[in-house]
């Protein structure tokens, strides 16, 4: 079997909550709490959850945008976490991330040509001022954009073009592995599908690699390979597009999935309604950290955390009830 090109391998992120006078920590929120998954060369793999399940955080903490409390990140065999600055400049080539926000990550005072180029610059990619020109507007010209845009700032586009321009400047350092966090979800739905299409394409041409980000069930469906379901910090259930969708088996999943729209009105789904909120993440519950809203919890899930199972080929699910 040939090596997976990402390996997370118990990813935990704590943050710190300071208190009092002098500062002291008194307690921390549980962002990512033991996340382990593995991503194979030209795949895409999906990660849903409600807000604030980790989701962002974990995707930041691969590529060390956040520092990780535990855990190992490793890339073509070797080890992120333990690389140290020089290395990991080298190693941002590889790894790039798109934005959720495409009015807020694109610097207001500089034009496109330099957002998308200040990579090439960076990285010493091109070698005189014409290499450097014309790699500016082949990039743009790849997202769907025209070279007399550069000279343009980020306010005179909308935002699909923005998110465009966005892509274009992860692309710059040709990586290999692209975290797509949140990348459609400020788009109107027409835009959405666009980038999209877009981001499809792109990986078929350069045979990118994506974690792709989203709270959007049916727009992960349309772009996995396999999915990820993440709740409170933890991955309860991943598996193939398909098995998700059709056999889901965590309780959770099985919610969520309930929820998505259907666009067939003969068809009647019958909706699955969770009791309470979220739990807080800086006091999660001991166990399973969904018992507390699970329809089929049992005395043992609010005692021992259940570990992510393989149930069948492919097929892996965090659950006391389903292994």
């Amino acid at each position: 079997m040939t090596e997976p090109l990402l390996k997370v391998d118990q990813l935990v992120k704590h943050f710190p909550i300071t208190g009092g006078v002098l500062g002291r920590v008194v307690d921390k929120v549980h962002a990512v709490d033991g996340v382990s998954f593995e991503l194979d060369a030209g795949q895409t793999l999906g990660v849903v959850g409600e807000s604030g399940c980790g989701k962002s955080t974990t995707g930041r903490c691969i590529l060390r945008l956040i520092e990780p409390t535990s855990g190992e990140v490793w890339f073509e065999g070797k080890n992120v976490t333990a690389m140290g600055k020089t290395e990991l400049r080298g190693m941002a080539r590889d790894m790039q991330i798109i934005f959720q926000d495409p009015y807020a990550s694109l610097n207001p005072r500089m034009t496109v040509g330099a957002i998308v180029g200040e990579a090439l610059i960076i990285h010493k990619l091109t070698k005189t001022a014409s290499q450097y020109q014309d790699r500016i507007v082949e990039l743009l010209e790849t997202v769907g954009l025209s070279a007399d845009q550069m000279r343009r700032y980020p306010h005179e586009f909308s935002g699909g073009q923005r998110q465009r321009i966005g892509i274009a400047r992860a692309l710059a350092v040709s990586p290999k592995l692209v975290v797509c966090d949140e990348a459609v979800s400020a788009l109107d739905v027409s835009i959405q599908a666009q980038v999209i299409n877009l981001l499809e394409d792109l990986q078929d041409k350069f045979n990118l690699t994506y974690l792709f980000i989203a709270h959007d069930l049916s727009v992960v469906e349309h772009i996995s390979d396999r999915v990820a379901v993440m709740y409170l910090g933890r991955i309860v259930e991943i598996a193939s597009a398909r098995d998700l969708y059709t056999t889901p088996l965590h309780p959770y999943t099985e919610a969520l999935l309930s929820a998505m729209p259907v666009p067939d009105p003969q068809l009647k789904r019958k909706r699955i309604m969770l009791q309470g909120d979220v739990p807080s993440p800086i006091k999660p519950p001991p166990g399973c950290h969904f018992h507390t809203r699970c329809p089929l919890a049992r005395k043992e899930c609010s005692v021992e955390s259940p570990p992510l199972k393989q149930s069948s080929e492919g097929h892996w699910v965090a659950c006391h009830l389903r292994t």
